[in-house]
């Protein structure tokens, strides 16, 4: 591929999305940028949550994940159906009761100040280093397309890809981020559909004959039961539950989007239905991570060193012409879909939880004060973006996804600990010292995976460790318990 078509590709795409910022940017103002009025189709939003929730990250590295780990990540997907009936059931009628904008304001109206800006700063961090580890991941694949041919330097690439997402999400928010993000996630399947038909062409396999190779394959073993192995079924499964909990309900970047339905009914109904097509969807992704393995070996093609670049490698260097574009189309549409949601949340979160925005004062003057204070904080957070997506690049050696889930297993952790201690307990805390509990937990969980083969009898821990750090919390909590005057 030349770098004039994959420029030319690029620039179509970014024409689409900012034609539909112009369509749903019109007569916008904050509560259209936080909320979108609330008149999102259910639909739309449960179909673009998919390329939001998979990203660049599964779009790239799941695929390459599979010589290492096989189908294993399925145990983790069919976890993440126990969290989302979680969300559903007892997350969302929660925050469609209070009517919330940010949804870490509850933890002010159940502990007090304190928790409530700890809740939000451990989001913003949260969100901050997992949204620069899918942004890497994609910049990544651009530079070894494109840019680097044109001796174009990565932070360059890096500071374009942003620049394009924050033109296209800075007038309406999260409005113009629930359409453009069912067209990013229609791009993302397609893709894979596609190369999933044009592997099976190649290799001259039916559709049937295609089950059975990879069912027959070294890749497909699903379930592993060693208990000491981070690829156990029940650490897979209950941390898989854990996370969609942490990374979804309790993360504004993903809930935003479900708080923009009408009413609660239809955005349980898009969390039912997102939850169902989200298990195929990655069961199809690890499909197609063992029919590229399948393929370089059947053409003597030599594997990458580092997993992550096999899928780009394949399909830029090996693969029909049209497959190249359809796989950059599909990068793309993946990194845009993670990022500008991200984009819209950090700045949501950091307007409402720390400069006390009300999206609900309709007064013009209000109104432009804020949309001037939004630009600063979006272009902010855009900056925040670049810098760390750098730094990334010089401490990174492992593959993206298994950075970004150990990353959520100590930043995600104390907001679990938070929400689980004030929806299962009635218990009130001494708040000023919540931010203490919430700083030494992941340092506790931290010491304890670094050292836990020895202290454990060789138990090793995976994604689990979100859920011991979220416990580290809970008891953290525990004892800062109001002590009840006596009468």
């Amino acid at each position: 591929m030349t770098p004039t078509l994959v420029l030319s590709v690029i620039a179509i795409y970014f024409a689409v999305l900012i034609l539909i910022s112009f369509i749903t940017g019109k007569n916008t103002d904050s509560k259209t940028f936080f909320t979108a009025n609330r008149q999102s189709p259910w639909y739309l939003v449960a179909f673009g949550m998919i390329g939001a929730s998979l990203s660049g990250v599964t779009f790239v590295s799941i695929p390459g994940w599979v010589a290492s780990t096989q189908f294993g990540y399925m145990q983790v997907v069919l976890g993440y159906l126990v969290g989302y009936l979680v969300i559903g059931t007892v997350l969302m009628p929660l925050y469609y009761k209070l009517n919330l904008t940010s949804i870490y304001e509850y933890l002010q109206q159940r502990f007090g100040f304190w928790s409530y800006k700890t809740g939000a700063f451990y989001f913003i961090i949260s969100r901050i280093v997992g949204s620069s580890f899918r942004l890497f991941l994609v910049a990544g694949v651009l530079q070894f397309a494109v840019f680097r041919q044109l001796g174009v330097d990565f932070s360059v690439t890096v500071l374009v890809t942003i620049a394009l997402i924050w033109i296209y999400t800075f007038r309406s928010g999260i409005k113009t981020i629930v359409w453009t993000d069912t067209l990013q996630t229609l791009f993302m399947i397609t893709a894979v559909v596609t190369v999933i038909y044009l592997i099976s062409q190649d290799l001259k396999l039916s559709v049937g004959d295609m089950i059975s190779a990879v069912e027959s394959s070294e890749y497909s073993k699903v379930f592993f039961w060693d208990w000491k192995s981070g690829n156990n079924f029940f650490k897979q499964f209950f941390s898989g539950a854990f996370i969609a909990i942490v990374m979804t309900g309790l993360d504004q970047d993903m809930m935003q989007k479900n708080l923009t339905c009408k009413s609660i009914g239809e955005a349980q109904k898009n969390m039912f239905w997102f939850s169902i097509i989200l298990v195929f969807v990655n069961l199809l992704f690890l499909t197609m991570g063992a029919l590229l393995y399948m393929y370089a070996n059947a053409n003597g093609i030599a594997i990458p060193e580092k997993s992550d670049d096999l899928f780009p490698l394949l399909a830029l260097n090996h693969f029909t012409l049209f497959a190249g574009v359809v796989f950059l189309l599909g990068i793309i549409a993946a990194a845009y879909s993670s990022a500008d949601s991200a984009l819209t949340a950090l700045t949501t979160s950091f307007c409402v939880d720390f400069i006390n925005f009300n999206p609900q004062d309709d007064s013009p003057e209000t109104q432009q004060k804020q949309k001037k204070t939004r630009l600063m904080v979006h272009l902010s957070f855009s900056f925040i973006l670049f810098l760390v997506i750098i730094i990334f690049k010089q401490i990174n050696n492992e593959a993206v996804i298994s950075s970004v889930f150990k990353a959520a297993g100590y930043t995600y952790g104390p907001l679990l600990g938070l929400y689980s201690f004030g929806l299962f307990t009635k218990m009130d805390i001494k708040d000023k010292w919540v931010p203490l509990v919430c700083i030494i937990s992941p340092i506790l969980s931290l010491l304890i995976n670094n050292y836990s083969k020895e202290l454990l009898g060789g138990y090793e821990f995976g994604f689990e460790i979100l859920i011991l750090n979220g416990a580290f919390t809970f008891v953290g909590l525990l004892m800062l318990v109001k002590k009840k005057s006596r009468p």
